[in-house]
This record gives C-alpha cells, structure tokens and sequence, in this order.
C-alpha cells in the first residue's frame, strides 16, 4: 500500500498525512510542483517529529511519478466524481492511494490513468471532506481490507 499525493497545496495537509504515513508504515509519494516550500515550517509543525520516520518519494512531475512507479501497483484515486463507493470497493495490499490537490483535485489526465476512482459517501449537500481527513478514511479502510496494519507494539 502507498499513498500519493498530487500537487498538493496547503503544507499543513501534507504533514498530516505525512504522520499518518509514518504511523501506519505506509511510503507516500508526493508529485510536483507542491504549492510550498517542502522544508515550510507549516508542514514540519503538522507532521512534527513523524516526517523524519515517514518514507517519502519525491517526484518532478506526473510523469516522472508514472515512470517510476511499480507497473503492478493499481492506482486508486480517491475523488468526489467517483465511480464506486469506499465501502464498496475491494482495495488490494499493493494499491496506490492518490489524493488530489485541496484547491482542484486530479486534471482529467490523472482520472483516465486510475484504475479506479473512488468516492467517499457524504451526507446530502455536503461537498468534499479535507483531504488530510479523506486519505485518513481511505487509507484506514484498505488497511483493514487488506489486513495492513502495522502490529502493535503492546497489548492490543
């Protein structure tokens, strides 16, 4: 399981996420141009001493991210345009998750690369959750799908 982030542009988001990663295992890939500074002291307040323990890719661009990317590994986009549920969707251990940018999402070119494009169910009139918030809940769901939680270092 990977998480990646496309373009993304509120550093705070980022180091969030960036936590989750290294809490959970998980290597994130982030695809530039980011709408920060990736040494902002924003992202380092939010990820705080979990961004040294985080496995981060950097990459130049979407298309160094696709070149460099595992071929086997099914891209998931997670979008609010998507096509089937997060409850519904069969998530497989080697899946990347890719979270747009907070201002745009993913441009068309990202959706047509997805294997599948995923949805989390809002109530009526609710538009979009934050996106830290969002990969939270999808990450956590394929985790449980998949069996991917790290074990715990005490009792459970």
């Amino acid at each position: 399981m990977r998480l990646a982030l496309f373009e993304p542009d509120i550093p705070q988001n980022t180091g969030a996420l960036l936590r989750l990663a290294a809490c959970f295992a998980v290597p994130v890939d982030l695809i530039e141009p980011l709408g920060f500074v990736f040494d902002d002291r924003r992202l380092k307040r939010a990820a705080l001493d979990y961004a040294a323990r985080a496995s981060v890719r950097r990459h130049a661009s979407w298309s160094a991210f696709l070149a460099d990317r595992d071929p086997a590994s099914r891209l998931v986009v997670l979008t609010t345009s998507g096509t089937v549920a997060l409850h519904r969707f069969r998530f497989a251990a080697g899946d990347t998750l890719l979270l747009g940018r907070e201002s745009a999402g993913v441009p068309e070119f990202v959706h047509r690369a997805a294997a599948a494009r995923v949805v989390i169910p809002l109530a009526a009139g609710a538009r979009s959750l934050n996106v830290a918030v969002a990969g939270t809940i999808a990450l956590a769901e394929a985790l449980r799908q998949t069996g991917g939680f790290p074990q715990p270092a005490g009792p459970a």
